[in-house]
């Protein structure tokens, strides 16, 4: 009884930590909970989901309306880049699709062609500045090509997958499971329901 406790206890104050102050990683923010919380190395830390889950408690009590309102107007600049990269068949995934996203959270797409520098030259087309990097998945010993470019105040990342992986989503960093990607299409129907 007393490991679930500080289990829940470790769970609780690394959600309010990743809140407060806009962090996304999960290992960071059990580090930073145990020192807080003045424990030693515990060997009972909570896993991701765990921490998800209070996390959305955290956002619901705490941030509410204000979550509520960057969680849509991310969802709606998503769905904007998602119009724009429409050839790539575009997918949503990460703390947007999930509802955890905080004011300063990237929005992550995945995008799928046969050659990265597609996605180059479209954004060179836009005039769009980005970045590149290589995105690693646990469990995947393949490198991604991932761009990074500016919306308005609001970050994207774009990880590019060929069109053979369009059916075999990365490992989630939650869950371990593949991950949840939602289409231009759903994420409409998502909008509307929603309001």
């Amino acid at each position: 009884m007393r490991n679930q406790q500080q289990r829940q206890q470790i769970a609780e104050t690394a959600a309010r930590i990743m809140a407060q102050e806009s962090l996304d990683d999960f290992k960071l923010a059990k580090q930073k909970a145990v020192a807080r919380l003045g424990l030693s190395q515990s060997r009972n830390l909570p896993d991701n989901q765990e921490i998800e889950q209070a996390l959305h408690t955290y956002q619901k009590l705490f941030y509410g309306q204000e979550q509520s309102q960057w969680l849509t107007q991310q969802r709606h600049t998503a769905l904007q880049a998602m119009k724009m990269l429409q050839s790539f068949e575009p997918c949503l995934v990460g703390k947007v699709l999930s509802g955890t996203s905080h004011e300063y959270s990237t929005i992550s797409l995945h995008v799928f062609c046969d050659t990265q520098e597609e996605i180059a030259w479209l954004l060179m087309e836009q005039n769009i500045p980005y970045e590149i990097s290589e995105r690693l998945y646990p469990g995947i010993e393949r490198k991604y090509p991932c761009y990074r470019f500016m919306a308005g105040e609001t970050r994207l990342s774009l990880t590019v997958f060929p069109y053979a992986e369009k059916r075999q989503a990365p490992p989630d960093p939650v869950t371990g499971k593949p991950m949840q990607r939602m289409t231009e299409k759903k994420l409409k129907e998502m909008i509307v329901e929603n309001g």
